[in-house]
C-alpha cells in the first residue's frame, strides 16, 4: 500500500522487525509497576522509542500513539499504533507468547497491521483489502461454525482498579466458555489471540477489552483472513468498541454473542 510515495506495508513490517529483534537479543534490565500488577520493562520503552524514530524518519507528517508514551500523540489523517511488547508479563516470566505490534490507522480505520513474534518464528501482516500473511504465506480463519468444536481464546483478567468486579464478569464468560466450547485458553497476548483466529489456530477469541495498541492490527489481520470482529453485543467492532470477539465464522459469530448475553444475564 503506497501513501505519499511510501510503502506503508513494507514500512509497517520493516518497523516491526526492528522491534522484535530488540525483543529477541534482550532481556529486561529494569521491570516496574505501572500499575496494580501491570508491568512495564526497560525495553519496552526501548522498543517504542527505537520503532517511533524508525516511523517518523519515514512518514514524519504522521502521529503516533505507542502504549507506553507519555502524553500519547494522536490526530491526524494517518496515526501509527504501536504495543512495543503485548504479552510483557509473559516476556517477564520467560513464556514465548508476546510480540511487537504494529498498525498504521486512516482516521479509525486500519489500513496496515504487522505483528511479529521473535520466539515464535512467526511475522504476520495484513493491508486492507490484500489478505493476511503469515511468513509471507496467505493465512485463513478456520471457518468452523459450531461452538463445541471451536477452540477459543480469552484475554487477561482485569487488574488495577476495579479488579475485582470486572472479573466477576469474566468469570463468568469463562465458566459459559467452559460448559460449550471444545477448549478454552488463555494466551495473555491480545495480537496472539487474533492473529492465530487469522491463522485457523483458533476458531475464537473474547477480549473483555479494546485498547487500539492491543487490538488494531489483530483485528485488519483477522478480518482479512475472513474472521467475523464484533463486539459483545454483536456489533460490528471499532476503535470505540468496549470490547473484542473474533469468531471464525458468521454462525459461530452469533453463537458467541448469544453465549456471552446469556452469561451476564
Amino acid at each position: 500500500m503506497i501513501v505519499d510515495s511510501v510503502d506503508v506495508l513494507a514500512l509497517a513490517r520493516d518497523a516491526a522487525a526492528v522491534g522484535a529483534d530488540m525483543l529477541a537479543s534482550a532481556r529486561p534490565a529494569t521491570v516496574r509497576l505501572k500499575g496494580d500488577r501491570d508491568y512495564v520493562t526497560d525495553l519496552d520503552l526501548e522498543i517504542e522509542r527505537t520503532v517511533r524514530e524508525y516511523l517518523a524518519a519515514a512518514t514524519p507528517d504522521f502521529s503516533f500513539l505507542g502504549e507506553e508514551s507519555a502524553g500519547h500523540d494522536v490526530g491526524g489523517e494517518y496515526r501509527w499504533v504501536l504495543d512495543p511488547i503485548d504479552g510483557t508479563s509473559n516476556f517477564v516470566h520467560g513464556i514465548p507468547l508476546c510480540a511487537v505490534s504494529l498498525a498504521l490507522l486512516r482516521g479509525d480505520t486500519t489500513v496496515v497491521a504487522a505483528i511479529v513474534a521473535p520466539f515464535l518464528g512467526q511475522a504476520f501482516h495484513a493491508s486492507r483489502g490484500g489478505g493476511s500473511y503469515a511468513n509471507d504465506e496467505q493465512i485463513f480463519a478456520s471457518g468452523v461454525r459450531q461452538i463445541s468444536s471451536a477452540m477459543v481464546s480469552i484475554g487477561d483478567y482485569a487488574v488495577g482498579p476495579d479488579a475485582p468486579g470486572k472479573n466477576v464478569e469474566r468469570l463468568k464468560v469463562t465458566a459459559a466458555l467452559a460448559g460449550q466450547a471444545e477448549r478454552v485458553r488463555m494466551l495473555g497476548a491480545a495480537s496472539l489471540d487474533l492473529a492465530w483466529l487469522a491463522q485457523g489456530r483458533t476458531d475464537g477469541c473474547v477480549i473483555l477489552a479494546n485498547k487500539p495498541w492491543d487490538t488494531a492490527a489483530g483485528v485488519l489481520l483477522a478480518r482479512e483472513a475472513g474472521a467475523v470482529i464484533n463486539d459483545a453485543l454483536g456489533d460490528p467492532h471499532s476503535l470505540s468498541a468496549a470490547t473484542t470477539v473474533g469468531s471464525a465464522s458468521i454462525e459461530l459469530a452469533q453463537s458467541m454473542v448469544d453465549l456471552l448475553i446469556a452469561s451476564w444475564t
